[in-house]
């Protein structure tokens, strides 16, 4: 268990000043101890208080690389349980799981396809696990160089200590992470790792037998790590991960302040999705599954971003003038919010239009159409900032704007403030085709 705030406090230079951000000296030490404020924040700290009270100042779940240059994942370094409390920071890394006694390239080619795009947002894997299922180092080191050839994305490498030394004989300079130190070959694969400075997953066969490994390897000198309790039950794993981000947390819980990996079963690619799904919601670090088709991925991948979306940000578009289609001189513009979603819905219904128009999404701090306008930040005079701000006047030879159904009572104010004819749009996205087709014809 880490330092209480108690603890904390008489360690600290106690002047009140407050430049560390709460009021006083005890109030810091006790957001230290809840893991809400860092020690670099109090610039009168002694170098003797920073060493004793590292472990407090440590974050309760170590941050842990995988790869390097642009494709490093980075797992763990979380704060809390839930996220309405903050956020959650490193969303969790999604490995496809390759085997060496299969056709590598053609599930390489499948996961390399694996890019998609929702709502403006881009959804791609983030790690390739390859596995040693052949029981032959050599076809197990061709299968990895077949991978690292193939793809920039982080690898994993799944295997016995002489697999794994075979393939980091090819990959060691791509920081891979290598699956895994258990009760048999622990300082073996240690001294691996820390020769190749690689992270290592340590493998329980529970949570206390697990606790004591990590120790172990703890005191070998190694500790970029990443944990897995050893169940695969579903039920069992769930209870597991939830119980080592909050022992981590809540209890400062040194043995399980890393982050966590997850292996789906399931055969069936639906059945693992929402497998892998429950381990997204809580907790792993990272989710390993053989499923790699476009439509299995996707609502996993959407799940994901969700989660790690910051409850308190919403997800928003840059405000400016958007083109949808070959627009010209007598295209139509339309006004919304720069919430992601409501951009998205009215880009769409344009699209399905076949009339191709301009719309210009007001910041309303990512808020949809109705809740902006309840909080006053879809006002006829931000919307006449956009119009005047995008010089969407010199694109278009007509002077007709279009709003929201649901903000009718804005047309008045609007046309007095911008001198646009306002028209007032349907309620909902779904009516702009009739909404066009009644209004434009077949322009």
């Amino acid at each position: 268990m880490g330092l209480t705030g108690l603890d904390i406090y008489k360690q600290l230079p106690k002047k009140n000043c407050g430049e560390c951000g709460p009021p006083t000296c005890l109030a810091f030490a006790m957001a230290l101890a809840a893991g809400k404020a860092e020690l670099s924040a109090c610039p009168y700290v002694s170098e003797e208080a920073k060493e004793n009270l590292a472990a407090a100042a440590a974050p309760p779940i170590r941050l842990v690389k995988i790869g390097t240059g642009d494709e490093v994942v980075e797992v763990g370094d979380e704060t809390v349980i839930f996220r309405h409390e903050k956020t959650f920071f490193h969303p969790t890394g999604i490995a496809i799981r390759v085997s060496d006694a299969e056709d590598v390239e053609a599930k390489l080619a499948k996961i390399k396809d694996l890019v998609l795009e929702r709502v403006g947002q881009v959804y791609e894997v983030d790690l390739v696990a390859v596995s040693a299922d052949s029981g032959d180092p050599g076809k197990f080191a061709a299968a990895v160089e077949k991978v690292a050839q193939g793809t920039d994305l982080a690898l994993m490498l799944i295997g016995g200590v002489e697999e794994i030394r075979a393939a980091l004989d090819i990959v060691a300079d791509r920081k891979p992470l290598l699956y895994a130190a258990d009760a048999e070959n622990y300082e073996e694969m240690t001294n691996l790792a820390k020769e190749k400075g690689c992270p290592l997953v340590v493998k329980g066969t529970g949570l206390d037998d697990l606790a004591e490994l990590v120790k172990k390897v703890e005191g070998l000198g190694h500790k970029e790590l990443v944990l897995d309790s050893g169940n695969r039950e579903l039920s069992r794993v769930l209870a597991d991960l939830t119980q080592i981000r909050r022992l981590a947390i809540k209890k400062r819980f040194r043995p399980f302040g890393y982050p966590t990996v997850a292996f789906t079963t399931k055969d069936d690619p639906k059945r693992e999705v929402v497998e892998a799904s429950v381990f997204v919601a809580k907790y792993a670090g990272i989710v390993v599954l053989k499923a790699c088709e476009r439509e299995h991925l996707l609502p996993l991948l959407s799940w994901r971003q969700n989660l790690y979306t910051d409850p308190q940000k919403p997800i928003q578009v840059e405000s400016k003038l958007y083109e949808v289609g070959n627009v010209n001189a007598d295209s139509p513009v339309y006004v919304t919010t720069n919430f992601s979603l409501t951009y998205f819905t009215v880009e769409g219904e344009v699209e399905a239009s076949k009339v191709p128009a301009y719309i210009i999404p007001v910041n309303t701090d990512g808020t949809s159409v109705l809740t902006a306008w309840a909080a006053g930040k879809f006002e006829a005079e931000h919307i006449a900032e956009m119009l005047e701000k995008t010089g969407v006047a010199e694109k278009v030879s007509h002077r007709d704007v279009i709003i929201p159904g649901y903000v009718a009572v804005l047309s008045g104010k609007l046309k007095e403030v911008s001198g646009w004819n306002v028209i007032v749009g349907p309620r909902e996205a779904a009516g702009i085709p009739a909404f066009v087709r009644e209004r434009y014809g077949g322009r």
